[in-house]
Protein backbone atom coordinates (compact mmCIF):
# COMPACT_ATOMS: atom_id res chain seq x y z
CA UNK A 1 0.00 0.00 0.00
CA UNK A 2 1.40 3.38 -1.23
CA UNK A 3 1.59 5.82 1.69
CA UNK A 4 1.52 9.54 1.04
CA UNK A 5 1.95 10.85 4.66
CA UNK A 6 2.64 9.30 7.76
CA UNK A 7 2.20 10.95 11.26
CA UNK A 8 2.52 9.78 14.82
CA UNK A 9 -0.69 7.66 15.02
CA UNK A 10 -2.10 8.12 11.11
CA UNK A 11 -1.00 7.25 7.53
CA UNK A 12 -2.43 8.87 4.39
CA UNK A 13 -2.88 6.82 1.44
CA UNK A 14 -4.39 7.85 -2.08
CA UNK A 15 -7.63 6.07 -2.20
CA UNK A 16 -7.64 3.31 -5.06
CA UNK A 17 -11.58 3.33 -6.29
CA UNK A 18 -11.86 -0.52 -4.38
CA UNK A 19 -14.91 -1.81 -3.04
CA UNK A 20 -13.26 -1.31 0.55
CA UNK A 21 -12.64 2.33 -0.17
CA UNK A 22 -16.67 2.81 -1.32
CA UNK A 23 -17.95 1.10 2.01
CA UNK A 24 -15.56 2.77 4.13
CA UNK A 25 -16.80 6.43 2.50
CA UNK A 26 -20.09 5.39 2.67
CA UNK A 27 -19.72 4.40 6.44
CA UNK A 28 -18.70 7.51 6.81
CA UNK A 29 -21.11 9.28 5.30
CA UNK A 30 -24.05 7.27 6.60
CA UNK A 31 -23.22 8.84 10.25
CA UNK A 32 -25.90 11.73 10.41
CA UNK A 33 -23.49 13.35 12.82
CA UNK A 34 -20.43 13.20 10.42
CA UNK A 35 -23.13 14.69 7.93
CA UNK A 36 -24.93 17.12 10.30
CA UNK A 37 -23.20 19.99 8.89
CA UNK A 38 -22.74 19.12 5.34
CA UNK A 39 -26.37 17.97 4.40
CA UNK A 40 -28.15 17.92 7.50
CA UNK A 41 -27.24 14.92 8.56
CA UNK A 42 -28.77 13.11 5.30
CA UNK A 43 -26.31 10.21 4.32
CA UNK A 44 -25.07 9.84 0.77
CA UNK A 45 -25.82 6.88 -1.03
CA UNK A 46 -23.41 3.83 -1.57
CA UNK A 47 -24.52 4.43 -5.31
CA UNK A 48 -23.46 8.00 -5.41
CA UNK A 49 -20.45 7.22 -3.23
CA UNK A 50 -19.22 4.59 -5.46
CA UNK A 51 -20.78 6.65 -9.12
CA UNK A 52 -19.57 10.15 -8.37
CA UNK A 53 -17.81 10.60 -4.77
CA UNK A 54 -14.94 8.22 -5.31
CA UNK A 55 -14.33 8.92 -8.94
CA UNK A 56 -13.98 12.60 -8.23
CA UNK A 57 -11.63 12.35 -5.23
CA UNK A 58 -9.20 10.02 -7.84
CA UNK A 59 -9.79 13.20 -10.13
CA UNK A 60 -8.35 15.23 -8.17
CA UNK A 61 -4.78 13.26 -8.47
CA UNK A 62 -4.71 13.26 -11.39
CA UNK A 63 -5.77 16.99 -11.71
CA UNK A 64 -3.03 18.06 -9.64
CA UNK A 65 0.19 15.79 -8.66
CA UNK A 66 0.69 15.81 -4.99
CA UNK A 67 -2.56 17.27 -3.85
CA UNK A 68 -5.95 15.70 -3.20
CA UNK A 69 -7.65 13.28 -0.91
CA UNK A 70 -6.34 10.96 1.07
CA UNK A 71 -7.73 7.61 3.23
CA UNK A 72 -7.01 7.81 6.68
CA UNK A 73 -5.83 5.22 9.04
CA UNK A 74 -4.65 4.47 12.44
CA UNK A 75 -0.98 3.59 12.62
CA UNK A 76 -1.73 1.09 15.41
CA UNK A 77 -4.07 -1.17 12.86
CA UNK A 78 -5.11 0.42 9.77
CA UNK A 79 -8.38 0.96 10.87
CA UNK A 80 -9.94 3.81 8.23
CA UNK A 81 -10.57 6.82 10.66
CA UNK A 82 -11.95 8.98 7.46
CA UNK A 83 -10.22 11.53 5.42
CA UNK A 84 -7.97 14.85 4.71
CA UNK A 85 -7.71 16.86 1.51
CA UNK A 86 -5.44 19.41 0.37
CA UNK A 87 -7.17 20.40 -2.59
CA UNK A 88 -7.03 23.01 -5.69
CA UNK A 89 -9.15 22.98 -8.99
CA UNK A 90 -8.67 25.10 -11.73
CA UNK A 91 -10.52 28.28 -9.91
CA UNK A 92 -7.39 27.77 -7.62
CA UNK A 93 -5.39 30.67 -7.50
CA UNK A 94 -1.05 29.57 -7.88
CA UNK A 95 0.13 28.75 -4.75
CA UNK A 96 -2.55 28.14 -2.63
CA UNK A 97 -5.11 24.91 -1.64
CA UNK A 98 -7.72 24.11 0.77
CA UNK A 99 -7.19 22.05 4.02
CA UNK A 100 -10.41 19.46 4.33
CA UNK A 101 -11.26 16.44 6.73
CA UNK A 102 -13.99 14.63 7.97
CA UNK A 103 -13.62 11.54 10.13
CA UNK A 104 -15.48 9.03 11.83
CA UNK A 105 -17.25 9.68 14.97
CA UNK A 106 -15.27 7.17 16.51
CA UNK A 107 -12.37 9.30 16.37
CA UNK A 108 -13.21 12.71 17.45
CA UNK A 109 -12.04 14.24 20.11
CA UNK A 110 -8.81 12.44 19.85
CA UNK A 111 -6.80 14.45 18.02
CA UNK A 112 -6.19 12.86 14.46
CA UNK A 113 -8.29 15.78 12.98
CA UNK A 114 -5.46 18.17 14.26
CA UNK A 115 -2.19 15.87 13.47
CA UNK A 116 -3.23 15.35 9.99
CA UNK A 117 -4.07 18.31 9.22
CA UNK A 118 -0.67 20.36 10.62
CA UNK A 119 1.06 17.11 9.09
CA UNK A 120 -1.09 18.22 5.46
CA UNK A 121 0.09 21.78 5.96
CA UNK A 122 3.70 21.23 6.73
CA UNK A 123 3.89 19.58 3.42
CA UNK A 124 1.99 21.84 1.66
CA UNK A 125 4.15 24.76 3.25
CA UNK A 126 7.57 22.76 3.26
CA UNK A 127 7.24 20.64 -0.10
CA UNK A 128 4.61 21.94 -2.03
CA UNK A 129 5.73 25.49 -2.20
CA UNK A 130 2.30 26.93 -0.90
CA UNK A 131 1.80 30.13 0.41
CA UNK A 132 -1.52 30.02 1.44
CA UNK A 133 -3.97 27.11 2.74
CA UNK A 134 -7.36 28.08 3.36
CA UNK A 135 -10.08 25.96 5.38
CA UNK A 136 -13.95 26.42 5.54
CA UNK A 137 -16.93 25.47 7.25
CA UNK A 138 -20.18 26.61 8.52
CA UNK A 139 -20.28 28.95 11.16
CA UNK A 140 -21.95 26.99 13.95
CA UNK A 141 -19.43 24.29 13.49
CA UNK A 142 -17.24 24.67 16.19
CA UNK A 143 -15.30 21.28 16.28
CA UNK A 144 -14.28 22.29 13.14
CA UNK A 145 -13.59 25.81 14.11
CA UNK A 146 -11.14 24.45 17.19
CA UNK A 147 -9.62 22.06 14.68
CA UNK A 148 -8.29 25.27 12.03
CA UNK A 149 -7.14 27.43 15.11
CA UNK A 150 -5.31 24.73 16.53
CA UNK A 151 -3.08 24.45 12.93
CA UNK A 152 -2.42 27.91 13.09
CA UNK A 153 -5.26 28.91 10.71
CA UNK A 154 -6.80 32.44 11.18
CA UNK A 155 -10.32 33.68 10.73
CA UNK A 156 -10.77 35.50 7.53
CA UNK A 157 -14.14 36.24 7.48
CA UNK A 158 -17.91 35.15 7.34
CA UNK A 159 -19.82 34.09 3.95
CA UNK A 160 -23.49 33.77 2.72
CA UNK A 161 -23.98 30.91 0.01
CA UNK A 162 -27.20 29.16 -1.23
CA UNK A 163 -26.97 25.74 -0.49
CA UNK A 164 -29.22 22.98 -2.22
CA UNK A 165 -29.66 21.46 1.63
CA UNK A 166 -31.49 23.42 4.36
CA UNK A 167 -29.20 23.12 7.72
CA UNK A 168 -30.04 24.36 11.40
CA UNK A 169 -27.33 26.90 11.69
CA UNK A 170 -27.41 27.76 8.26
CA UNK A 171 -28.40 31.38 8.58
CA UNK A 172 -25.39 31.96 10.69
CA UNK A 173 -23.68 31.28 7.09
CA UNK A 174 -20.00 29.95 6.79
CA UNK A 175 -16.83 31.08 7.69
CA UNK A 176 -12.99 31.03 6.06
CA UNK A 177 -9.95 30.36 7.83
CA UNK A 178 -6.38 30.70 6.40
CA UNK A 179 -2.87 30.23 6.85
CA UNK A 180 0.10 31.94 5.23
CA UNK A 181 3.20 30.24 5.01
CA UNK A 182 5.15 33.48 6.12
CA UNK A 183 3.35 33.22 9.66
CA UNK A 184 3.16 29.19 9.72
CA UNK A 185 5.57 27.46 12.15
CA UNK A 186 6.37 23.84 11.41
CA UNK A 187 5.28 21.06 13.57
CA UNK A 188 7.00 17.99 14.36
CA UNK A 189 6.13 14.63 13.07
CA UNK A 190 7.26 10.85 12.98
Amino acid sequence: MEVYLRTARLELRPFTGSAEDVENLYALDDDPAVMKYLTGGRSTPRETVRDEVLPRLLAAYRRSPGFGCWAAAARDGGAFLGWFALSRDESTPAGQAELGYRLRQEAWGQGYATEGSRALIDKGFAELGLGRITAHTMTVNLGSRRVMEKCGLRYVRTFFLDWPDVIEGGEQGDVEYELLQADWTPSSRS
